[in-house]
């Protein structure tokens, strides 16, 4: 079956825009990119067949702006709109929106959006689905004072999050009574500020946890996971290292999380790329639901090179109407894959941004290592977005192979001109606890930073 999606705009910036055109051109998909002011000169604007000026520099000024991209997007004729993640892409209005106008838009439906987006909604229906959830309030809660009531019947610590948001904003972790009304004021105002939206949601704080997601492709009626990726190395709640598969997961438990996703976007008859994220507690080997994420992911090139699977050519497939035909008996998950995210901060001062020109820019290359990026000498890397510059991603056939090869990588990796993360990255991934797989989700701040400290 040919692809019916001729012509697709991109809705996003960066690498991940960068990432899309690669695919649409392998497909043999024309390409529009809406860029802002500050973008006119990136990468993206370079390769796109086409690129448009949707507005200023800030993301509320352009890439924010529903109504300019569609602008372009009828202008330009396009099919469909591909919202890469951040920005619009888990934003319900702007699916429909997309739906209504006559394109084809590259995501889950905005229903789904809304129902997996609002994580008090998305417990409920993996409750329903039969998918162990951490105990915690059994909807949204807009106070204080039923945070407090809730908090004393589970008890402490807990953990305050957003219900519409993500990416560690709007979150905060209790740990006695005398605390709860300032965390739930200030993580609701974060939330509103962040999200539009200050309704909070609470569970049970579980501690020395991993982080793992399940990537899932669906469409709508068929369902496919295509193992799991640990995001257990993080600061605050932000992701720095993503592996696959997990080096703590038993075959059994493995088995386990991969059916319980699958069980939960059959629940929701989901289509697209999407994630379904939960907390391992290692000690009893008990999973809980976290929440989904109905986009594609930063981290989605980790299960590409175990996979073999083109993942945004799926979703774009998928979009176009085309079923999934393989099985998941014919899913097969080749070596271990480690993604390590270069972001324009200096971690000497508590990971602040720093954008400036890049003087000098050369990507690592060899056997089973991938640089996706939007980088080049020359560019000026702008003050308005997120700070990351781009994703080292190396397979190997062991996981002793695919650390020995990041650190060859990052060791190659050359970007002057602006701070980066990047020797960051090189101790991280060859220290021994790294090595013996001895991380969870706060160690990188409770753990390895204050002993990088003492050292100094």
């Amino acid at each position: 079956m040919g692809i019916k999606i001729k012509r697709l705009l991109i809705a996003n910036r960066g690498e991940i825009a960068v990432r899309i055109i690669r695919a649409c051109r392998e497909l043999g998909i024309e390409t529009v990119q809406v860029f802002s002011e500050a973008d006119r000169d990136s990468l993206a604007a370079k390769m796109a067949d086409r690129a448009v000026c949707i507005g200023g520099p800030k993301p509320q000024d352009s890439y924010l702006q529903p109504r300019r991209i569609l602008a372009a997007a009828s202008a330009l004729e396009v099919d469909a709109i591909h919202p890469g993640y951040g920005f619009l892409s888990e934003n319900a209005d702007f699916a429909d929106l997309v739906e209504a106008e006559g394109f084809i838009f590259v995501g889950p439906t905005g229903a789904s959006i809304r129902a997996m987006g609002d994580k008090a909604m998305a417990r409920k229906l993996a409750e329903e689905a039969g998918v162990p959830t951490t105990p915690g309030s059994k909807g949204v809660i807009t106070d204080a004072v039923a945070a407090a009531e809730i908090a004393e019947t589970i008890g402490y610590p807990v953990l305050l999050k957003a219900s519409a948001g993500g990416g560690g904003r709007g979150m905060r972790v209790v740990q006695d009574r005398s605390s709860i009304e300032k965390s739930f004021l200030e993580a609701s105002r974060e939330a509103t500020v962040a999200f539009g939206n200050g309704a909070m949601y609470l569970e049970k704080f579980l501690t020395n946890i991993r982080h793992i997601e399940i990537q899932v492709l669906g469409d709508g009626k068929n369902v496919l996971h295509l193992g799991e990726r640990d995001c257990s190395t993080q600061r605050r709640n932000q992701k720095l290292i993503e592996e696959s598969p997990s080096p703590v997961l038993s075959a059994t438990l493995r088995a386990k999380i991969g059916e319980a996703a699958v069980r939960l976007c059959r629940h929701v008859h989901y289509r697209s790329a999407g994630t379904i994220e939960c907390i391992l507690d290692p000690a009893s080997e008990s999973f809980y639901f976290m929440e989904m994420n109905t986009r594609i992911q930063v981290e989605h090139p980790v299960t590409e090179m175990v996979s073999g699977i083109d993942l945004v050519k799926a979703q774009i497939r998928i979009a176009s109407g085309e079923e999934i035909e393989v099985l998941q008996s014919e899913v097969r998950l080749n070596g271990h894959a480690i993604e390590c995210r270069i972001n324009a901060e200096d971690p000497t001062q508590d990971f602040q941004p720093k954008p400036g020109r890049i003087q000098r820019y050369s990507p690592p290359g060899g056997i089973g290592v991938r640089m996706d990026s939007h980088l080049f000498s020359g560019y000026v890397v702008p003050p308005y977005y997120d700070s990351l510059l781009g994703k080292v991603i190396c397979w190997g056939e062991t996981r002793e192979e695919a650390i020995a090869r990041m650190r060859r990588a990052l060791h190659e990796l050359e970007i002057d001109g602006v701070h980066t993360t990047r020797e960051f990255h090189f101790d991280l991934i060859g220290s021994a606890d790294f090595a013996e797989a001895k991380i969870h989700t706060r160690y990188i701040q409770d753990t390895y930073l204050p002993s990088k400290s003492k050292s100094l």
